[in-house]
Formats: structure tokens, sequence, C-alpha cells
């Protein structure tokens, strides 16, 4: 059985070989084996500590097959973003030319170097082996992270956001960065989006400019992939929107790849959340239920698995019925209390529709 889990120094190697593998690169996994190291470390003390309010924790969560110990997958959240530095990004605002004489009025779009973004939480590093992608493990390793939020939302503040990648071609190269960001570093975007370690670099106000960049004059190429998420990032795009994300008025200062942006309490994984008491099942076999995000806190150790259970029934008591399997990847026995939310939200169309389209 699959399950999510936070990750631990023992997990170097194999995220660090996840880290090495992830294509476009992703900044919020470096590559430099020492950084990633301390990053890991960052994120057990970050579990570890009692929170009031969001600061510089750094929560890394694992995706791991009970069957094998193998890790599969890899996500994070960032509680404040930009703490230690602002966090960057393009404002695309809609600017009005007009002149009365010539009786003209235009709306031309801009995009406008921001940093207001700084201090919200940002779910950041999803990865996921190319088999598992499309399946319901993507999911799990995406949305383990909203049901991680729901259970301890002093952690993280009332809105959060997610930077996907954008669109970029077969060896790497981005025409929004081509276009713009080459133009000022000089240098390849992979080698500045390393360097950048999730947008709060001082380099990127130094060097990046300061006034706004009209959408118009841009190459063709740059202009139709801004907010366009790369097609190695439509599962998590997809996923996003399953959640309740949707695309806001900023793009990345990097590849123009877009943001998404939620407030929690809307999130499926907050609003459809409901705490079950898990009943002992010798095989979890619920024909007539429907899946559901499974998540334990026991002794503080966050778990979370997919699970059939039965539909919530208002008045009745509500239980999970767990195997074997879906108990030890929570560690949790019969009769104790786990949080449950719908993988799926229901629709007047359809009981269960498909959420939308993920990270």
């Amino acid at each position: 059985m699959l399950f999510v889990r936070p990750a631990r120094l023992a997990d170097l190697d194999a995220i660090a070989q996840m880290a090495r593998t992830a294509q476009p690169v992703l900044h919020s996994l470096p590559h430099d084996r020492a950084a990633l190291e301390a990053r890991i470390a960052l994120s057990e003390d970050s579990f570890r500590a009692e929170v009031d309010f969001p600061g510089e924790e750094f929560y890394l969560f694992v995706l791991e097959d009970s069957a094998t110990g193998r890790l599969v997958g890899t996500s994070s959240i960032v509680a404040a973003a930009g703490y230690a530095e602002p966090f960057y990004a393009f404002r695309n605002d809609a600017l009005i030319h007009a002149s009365r004489e010539l009786h003209v009025n235009r709306k031309i779009h801009a995009l406008t170097m921001s940093h207001e973004l700084t201090g919200k939480s940002r779910l950041a590093g999803f990865y996921i082996e190319p088999a598992l992608r499309g399946e319901a493990a993507a999911h799990l390793m995406s949305r383990a992270r909203m049901m991680y939020v729901a259970m301890n939302r002093r952690r993280f503040t009332p809105e959060v956001f997610s930077l996907l990648l954008g669109v970029t071609d077969d060896a790497g190269a981005s025409p929004f960065w081509e276009a713009v960001g080459r133009k000022f570093f000089g240098r390849d975007f992979k080698d500045i989006e390393l360097a950048s370690g999730g947008r709060s670099r001082t380099f990127i106000a130094e060097v990046m400019p300061a006034y706004p960049l009209y959408v118009p004059l841009l190459p063709e190429p740059a202009q139709r992939v801004l907010g366009e998420p790369d097609p190695s990032a439509l599962l998590a795009y997809e996923i996003h929107l399953e959640e309740g994300f949707e695309p806001d008025r900023y793009v990345d200062i990097f590849d123009a790849g877009p943001v998404l942006t939620a407030q929690v309490d809307r999130t499926a994984s907050v609003a459809g959340n409901e705490t079950r008491t898990v009943r002992e099942v010798a095989l979890a076999t619920n024909a007539q239920g429907a899946a559901y995000l499974v998540a334990s806190q026991r002794a503080g150790e966050f778990r979370c698995v997919l699970a059939t259970l039965p539909e919530s029934e208002k008045g009745a008591g509500i239980i999970a019925p767990l195997d074997a399997a879906a108990r030890a990847a929570l560690g949790v026995q019969d009769g104790e209390p786990v949080r449950c939310a719908p993988l799926y939200r229901a629709t007047p169309q359809t009981e269960n529709a498909y959420m939308g389209d993920a990270q």
C-alpha cells in the first residue's frame, strides 16, 4: 500500500535521486546533497516544533510503498513563502492607454514584478515517478499536504498558493526565459532556476526589471506560454483544481508558469473533512463506497492513505472500515479516530464526479 509520511534524514539518498530525475528541474528540491540534507533536517525540526503561527517552517513529505519500503514521490509545504527574503512573481496588470484626440482606448497587459505573495503558505516540490502519473498515487501525494493543513491550521496562513512549472521545450529551454530572463541574467534557465532556491533571492530584485514589461512587445512564443503549465505539470494542475485552487493574476518570474491560489476553508480537504472511527475489517470491500483520503496523526506522526469508505450519513455513527494494510500504514488500531475527506467532490450531475483536471 502507498502512504504519505514526513521525510526523514534516512530518506536522503532516495530524495536526492528524485531531485536529479525531475525534469524540468524543481528549484524546491536542490541538487546539492548538503543543501538537500539541510532541507530535510529543517523539515524534521518543523514537524516536531510547537507552532502557533507560520514562520520559517518547511514540511517535506514522501510517498512510500509499504510492501517494499521504496520511495516513489515527494512534495512539500513552505509555511510562509519568502520568510527571510521577499517571494517574487510577475503580476499581470491591465493598463489603459487612451487618447481623446485620437479616439483611442486600449487595454494593454503588462507584467510587474511583485512580492505580494510573500508570507503566504505555499505548496511546492511535487514529484512522482512517471510510471505512477495519472494514477491515484499522484492525487494522494499532492493532496495529502492539504490534509495536513486541515489538521494543523495554526501552522499555515488562511490562503495558500502553488507555483507550477511553466512551458519548456525538450531541451529544457523556456520561451519566456529566452525572451526576458536571459536578456538580464545572460545565463541558462536551468542555472538560474536552481540558484533561485524558491524565488526569494536578493539577486532577483537586483537584476530583473523594476518597470512593467508590456506583453504585446514580447515575442509571440513568450506571449503564448504566459500562465500555461508545462505538459509535465498538467497532472499537478488538474489535482490543484480538484482541491479548489484557481488561477490567479500572477505568473512565475522566470518561466511564466501559472500561480494557483485557494482559501484554505474552501478547499476540498478542509471543507469535506470529518472525523471517523476506525473499524477493523479483514478486507476493505465497500462496493457502495467512495474514494477517501484518510489521515492520522498518532503521537504527532502524520500519515495519509487512500481508502474506499462508505458515504457519510448525518446523524449516524461515522466509521472508517480499514483493512490491516491501511491500519498499519496509518499506525492506528480499531476504535481510534482518523480524519477523512472525499477524493472527489459530489456534483448535482453525478454523485462522485471528477473534481476537475492536477500539479
